[in-house]
């Protein structure tokens, strides 16, 4: 072997896969995740033992029933997998796990434009710029945004109820009662708790932080919100729309749980968010402006 040539490749962060290019996420629920042979095990409920490839994945999502032990979660975010705390079938979002970031200036960028008064409102141009191609948005104040972007919703539900023949009644849901919301809303409800625990996770994932928003405030998970409201429309509006006629009355969750999972594939949401995230924030050139 000539010198300096190395028989093993070292494995690094930077040659991890990136958010876009892994799979979206994995739901378990029921069992048990731990390591077994330096490597993340399965353990389900009927003693079946399915090994995880952490590393090509975005997300765990673990749902009701699971435990997991501490040499799991270290090698699951090593390999730069998130963790998220989700009701059955993914549908609620509770908590998510911290990734060690390599670095922090993601978060250092996403923290000076949300300082700058001037800057943020620049990013949530940018935003209202995804969901309005041809108006001119150049001296517009954030509140007559938000007042466009709410006509426009509104708008597009009828648009929908229209579209599938639905009696929509508009937007309602009482939190922590879901049942009480007719079936539009109650998909609605579903898809948009999915929705953002694949952000929350692609967010912490590229190491910003889903608490720094430039739209939203006030909330939990403000970024996660700005960052939702540029694919609800395809995303979930849509499917709300049409598993209602299709369910004829009978909500049926499996069927909405595959159908969002479809969506959340056949649309590329991870490319998508990780693209469209490098150009809010201003990335590359940033990265040119340091050069």
């Amino acid at each position: 072997m000539a010198q300096g040539t190395r028989l093993f490749v070292k494995i690094t962060r930077d040659s991890l896969p990136q958010v876009k290019d892994k799979y979206p996420f994995i739901y378990l629920e029921r069992g048990r995740l731990e390591i077994d042979d330096s490597s993340v095990k399965w353990v389900d409920s009927e003693g079946n033992v399915v090994p995880l490839p952490v590393a090509t994945l975005n997300t765990l999502l673990l749902g009701p029933g699971t435990s997991v032990t501490h040499d799991a979660i270290k090698t699951t975010v090593a390999a730069n997998c998130s963790v998220c705390w989700v009701g059955e079938d993914s549908l609620l979002f509770y908590a998510a796990g911290f990734l060690p970031t390599a670095d922090t200036r993601n978060l250092k960028r996403q923290i000076q434009l949300a300082a700058n008064d001037k800057l943020s409102l620049d990013v949530a141009r940018k935003m209202y710029a995804m969901r309005f191609s041809d108006a001119d948005l150049t001296d517009k104040p954030l509140k007559e945004m938000m007042g466009m972007e709410g006509y426009r919703v509104r708008a597009l539900y009828q648009q929908k109820a229209e579209e599938y023949g639905i009696n929509w009644k508009g937007r309602n849901f009482t939190p922590g009662k879901f049942t009480l919301s007719d079936m539009t809303n109650q998909v609605l409800t579903a898809c948009n708790s999915a929705l953002y625990g694949i952000l929350c996770s692609a967010i912490h994932a590229m190491g910003f932080s889903p608490h720094i928003g430039f739209i939203h405030s006030g909330s939990p998970l403000p970024f996660v919100y700005d960052m939702a409201d540029l694919y609800k429309e395809s995303l979930c509006i849509d499917l709300a729309f049409s598993l209602t006629r299709d369910m004829a009355g009978s909500y049926n969750k499996q069927k909405v749980s595959s159908s969002f999972r479809q969506r959340v594939i056949e649309m590329d949401l991870l490319a998508r968010v990780s693209n469209d995230i490098t150009t809010l924030m201003g990335l590359k050139d940033a990265r040119r402006n340091r050069e």
